[in-house]
């Protein structure tokens, strides 16, 4: 216990506070149970070491900050530490990466049941199975998805501009306010651009090469570690997901061809499909389907984009700027809740049932949404609308 104590007070000690992300105020740290999931890298062990910082300060007593892999974990038990936390009269329980720790789920039942004035807050991967777990949490547990940065919190991370977030029906009805309230702090094109290269996980540190291997080392880690923990992928294979991925790095968006993809990866399509499932549940990819109310789990999706713009410039040899201003927008989208669907013939995205979106550069034109009712242009390289043309880095204003 006394070794966990010290790296509580080490960890805590460290831990930045220059800049906090509005998560913060949105997650209800005082319920018993509060789960925070998200793919790896895109800030959840800060975010909790802040609040930690923030609420009960760098000694532990009230609160204890574990992380499950930890060698503590190898001779004892969760049971174990919660029973010495609540006899020296903890009140919080903050346990880092669960998922590491097999009977994470079992056991954490058995501590809210036994000590109910013990709070526990858990952070694990996105793949993380809170409703098919080992014990059943789904109804004790408020759980949050954490998101990497968006363009706004960017400008704040990074360029010290800090902007409100607006509702994306107040972006497309006050654009020209809401356009000029950005274009007075600051000019927002050549920062978006730099965005879109290295904006997303919030472990930029002005080294582009640093960053991407960065990138590649938690693809790695996802596809080796994570999906064969919990997407039953045999480890013998984790090397044709990795091909998988860089291909779609370098052919994304088209419309998918299932059986080419089985012949190049030299696997049968069920599994080709399996795989880009856990690809998207694991936050590396976007399946795109033209009527998300009627797919089923092992249907063919109609478009495939990789999960940011970040991960185009660190996989694939030549990028293509199109391809990650869609990705882009279907990124922000999804990130702060929108249902995002193949336009099809109705521009690139429906969203929301009610909005449709033509993604291109500054001369983009209507052609391809003539006459189709609430139907917006998202242009590159504008930083005013014109009409409903609108700039692109605006959606990136959604959260």
């Amino acid at each position: 216990m006394e070794s966990l104590l010290r790296k509580h007070r080490m960890l805590i000690s460290q831990v930045n506070m220059s800049i906090i992300r509005e998560n913060m105020n949105n997650i209800a740290w005082e319920k018993q149970l509060v789960a925070i999931r998200g793919s790896r890298g895109v800030g959840k062990t800060t975010l909790i070491r802040q609040y930690i910082r923030q609420t009960y300060g760098i000694q532990a007593g009230e609160a204890l900050y574990c992380v499950l892999d930890s060698l503590y974990f190898t001779t004892h038990t969760l049971l174990e530490l919660a029973e010495r936390f609540h006899l020296m009269g903890g009140k919080h329980l903050f346990l880092d990466e669960v998922h590491k720790y097999p009977t994470w789920s079992i056991e954490i039942k058995e501590i809210i049941d036994l000590y109910p004035d013990i709070k526990i807050t858990f952070s694990g991967s996105s793949l993380l199975q809170i409703l098919n777990a080992d014990a059943d949490l789904s109804r004790r547990v408020l759980s949050y998805t954490m998101e990497g940065l968006s363009f706004r919190e960017f400008l704040h991370f990074y360029k010290n501009i800090e902007l409100p977030a607006y509702k994306l029906a107040d972006i497309l009805t006050y654009a020209d306010d809401i356009c000029n309230i950005v274009n007075t702090s600051c000019h927002p094109q050549p920062m978006f651009e730099e965005y879109l290269r290295v904006g997303y996980y919030p472990f930029y540190n002005h080294d582009e090469e640093e960053y991407y291997s960065r990138i590649e080392n938690v693809v790695n880690f996802i596809v080796e570690q994570e999906m064969t923990q919990f997407c039953g992928v045999d480890p013998a294979y984790t090397r044709r997901i990795k091909a998988l991925l860089l291909y779609l790095a370098d052919h994304v968006p088209y419309e998918v061809n299932i059986a080419k993809l089985s012949m190049y990866l030299e696997l049968n399509k069920q599994t080709v499909l399996s795989y880009l499932n856990s690809l998207k549940r694991a936050e590396l990819l976007h399946l795109l389907y033209s009527d998300n109310k009627t797919v089923t789990r092992m249907q063919k999706p109609d478009k495939i984009y990789l999960h940011n713009p970040n991960l185009f410039f660190a996989l694939s040899q030549h990028s293509n700027i199109g391809t990650i201003r869609e990705c882009f927008v279907v990124n922000q989208l999804e990130a702060s809740t929108h249902n995002v669907e193949y336009g099809k013939l109705q521009g690139d995205f429906k969203v929301d049932n009610q909005f449709y979106f033509e993604v291109g550069g500054r001369d983009k034109d209507f052609t391809q949404i003539a006459n189709i009712p609430n139907s917006y242009i998202l242009a590159d390289e504008i930083e005013v609308p014109v009409g409903k043309k609108l700039p692109l880095w605006l959606i990136g204003f959604t959260y």
